[in-house]
């Protein structure tokens, strides 16, 4: 089967089929064009999304990410993020291994085709102009001949003639063998051009046109093989990323499965608790006898422990109401209803009265002595753990200028030694600065763990652990004490109450989220990070970059998931990604 044997009169629409087949091959470069397009489009959309619903740092959305429910959230708009890369992953590998050959492929095509299809053109050029030849030859000896006949009849006729003289005779006759002379001639010409036309045509439909068809034969099956192999590139390309793809989807089930709903409410304990105990029984109010209404000086915690001391009011306070009712201002006022007074503790916020005074403006006051018991311990162990991390930060930072000293003593070209003693003085203050803070926080931290029961321990309260004074245990809310300025004392009078607005105590205590990667770093020293907070690195070795130096002359960087920490600046190339935040390269 061969174009030029089967199709040697088909020139025309040869060329009109290749230059269909190249549109054909365009158009599909076409559409893999615009896959790639919507393909680049809709991973943009999903890292939109994820990074739409991502918790703002430093905000109480990311607060919220410490429950196994957000954490699942989290997890999904991160594997989204990786699911929205394998789609660029796709955009990126149709557009090299599709789209740029096959451009490439089209124009080496139209190439080859225009030159195939000129020589054609140029074949059909030479046998029309074979073909003209012939035929004025052809023409030629057709008139000479007809010239011959005609001057032979008029020699016949002049020799037949008796009137002619015999001179015009012997020049008829002369005229007429020229004639047929030149009638052999341009016969012998005709005859030669003939056979001239015909060997050329020959080589034009059993050679030229065979060999030029074969060349256009063949440049055809090869654009149909190439975009059959396209196409195969086409599924290859979205079929190598479905096993990330599934990694991703596996991702998301896992962090589904990792859903824990006892420990999101334990979470909720956590957050809300205060530490108090509940109220106990109100006393029956006896209204057959004439006497004033006994109130029982119940406190939120007032359990009559054994061996404890009791504590009496002194001064002018007086029994305090429970807590969570509200006092009547007239003596004369009807009593409400129980049903009343239920319905309104369930409903109103509670007054606190037994935190430490708060300072005038409404300040947070520094030993959170407005935040319930539990909540208060809570925030007072998270201030010291965050006080020994800087302590421990300040530490490794007089390690490494110290051991920069030492390398400068021993060798003074790289530095003058003296230059670092104003910041290792400045770097020791700071420690002895944040031991102190240290220290008054865990004062106060064991003052409060002193006065809560034991955790785990369940709430115990029985009624009858009110004595007939009224008088509270040592953990009472209302008990008449001072703080430490001395500016409290308990009074009955509503102007000396203070007031305590609920407060949402679970943006307090949130499980610190894993930092991204920021960059790369290699480190230029060998590090051995023996402290806490440190991490040891190798010469030369490459890490992840997850917090710059923030002036302190430490950078926090990442080997693994598990493994972080602080290293001295000065022992790193840091390489920050210039897409992140604020990055910056520096050495």
């Amino acid at each position: 089967m061969s174009w030029g044997t089967e199709l040697w009169d088909q020139f025309d629409n040869l060329e009109k089929h290749t230059q269909w087949g190249i549109d054909v091959l365009e158009k599909y470069i076409k559409f893999v064009k615009e896959r790639t397009e919507i393909e680049l489009s809709y991973a943009k959309q999903l890292r939109n999304l994820s990074k739409k619903y991502q918790p703002k740092k430093n905000s109480k959305e990311e607060e919220e990410y410490r429950y196994t429910s957000c954490k699942a959230f989290l997890s999904t708009l991160n594997e989204m993020n990786d699911y929205a890369g394998q789609h660029e992953v796709i955009s990126e590998n149709m557009t090299s291994q599709i789209t740029t050959d096959l451009a490439r492929f089209v124009q080496e095509l139209k190439q080859e085709r225009k030159s195939n299809f000129h020589d054609g053109r140029k074949a059909q050029q030479h046998m029309e102009t074979c073909w003209k030849q012939l035929e004025s030859s052809k023409r030629r000896f057709e008139r000479d001949c007809k010239e011959a006949d005609r001057a032979q009849q008029y020699f016949e006729k002049m020799d037949a003639d008796i009137n002619v003289t015999k001179a015009d005779v012997e020049k008829a006759r002369q005229q007429a063998q020229i004639r047929h002379q030149m009638a052999e001639d341009s016969k012998a010409d005709y005859s030669s051009s003939l056979q001239k036309f015909n060997q050329e045509q020959h080589e034009y439909y059993h050679t030229h046109i065979p060999s030029i068809f074969q060349k256009i034969q063949e440049m055809e099956e090869r654009r149909i093989v190439r975009i059959g192999e396209s196409m195969k590139t086409y599924a290859e390309v979205d079929r190598q990323v479905i096993p990330i793809i599934g990694k991703c989807l596996d991702g998301i089930v896992k962090a589904a499965e990792a859903i824990n709903q006892k420990s999101d409410s334990q979470l909720v304990i956590e957050a809300y608790k205060s530490g108090f105990e509940p109220p106990g029984d109100i006393e029956f109010e006896d209204y057959t006898q004439p006497m004033k209404r006994t109130v029982s000086d119940n406190s939120l915690s007032n359990s009559r422990g054994d061996g404890k001391p009791e504590l009496k009011f002194g001064g002018k306070s007086k029994g305090k109401l429970w807590p969570f009712i509200k006092k009547n201002k007239s003596p004369k006022q009807q009593k409400e209803p129980l049903s009343h007074r239920f319905n309104e503790f369930m409903i109103s916020k509670p007054k606190i009265h037994c935190f430490r005074s708060l300072k005038r403006g409404g300040a947070t006051p520094e030993d959170f002595s407005n935040l319930p018991p539990e909540q208060r311990r809570k925030k007072l162990q998270q201030k010291v753990d965050e006080l020994n991390k800087e302590i421990q930060k300040e530490m490794d930072q007089r390690d490494a200028i110290t051991k920069m000293k030492d390398v400068y003593l021993k060798n003074p070209q790289m530095g003058d030694p003296a230059s670092l003693d104003h910041k290792l003085t400045e770097v020791s203050q700071n420690i002895e600065k944040l031991r102190l803070e240290a220290q008054k926080f865990e004062a106060w931290l064991a003052e409060v763990e002193g006065r809560l029961p034991a955790r785990g321990e369940q709430a115990r309260r029985q009624s009858g652990m009110y004595d007939g004074q009224g008088a509270p245990t040592a953990n009472s809310c209302a008990q008449d004490r001072e703080s430490p300025d001395g500016s409290y004392t308990e009074e009955r009078s509503q102007e000396n109450e203070v007031k305590v607005l609920a407060t949402d105590f679970d943006d307090e205590f949130d499980d610190e989220e894993p930092l991204p990667a920021i960059g790369t770093c290699k480190a230029l020293y060998t590090f051995e990070g023996q402290n806490e907070g440190t991490i040891s690195v190798i010469e030369g070795e490459i890490l992840y970059v997850i917090e710059e130096d923030k002036g302190d002359g430490w950078t926090r960087i990442r080997r693994n998931e598990d493994e972080e920490g602080y290293v001295p600046t000065s022992y790193v190339e840091v390489y920050l990604d210039k897409n992140a935040k604020g990055a910056k390269t520096y050495i």
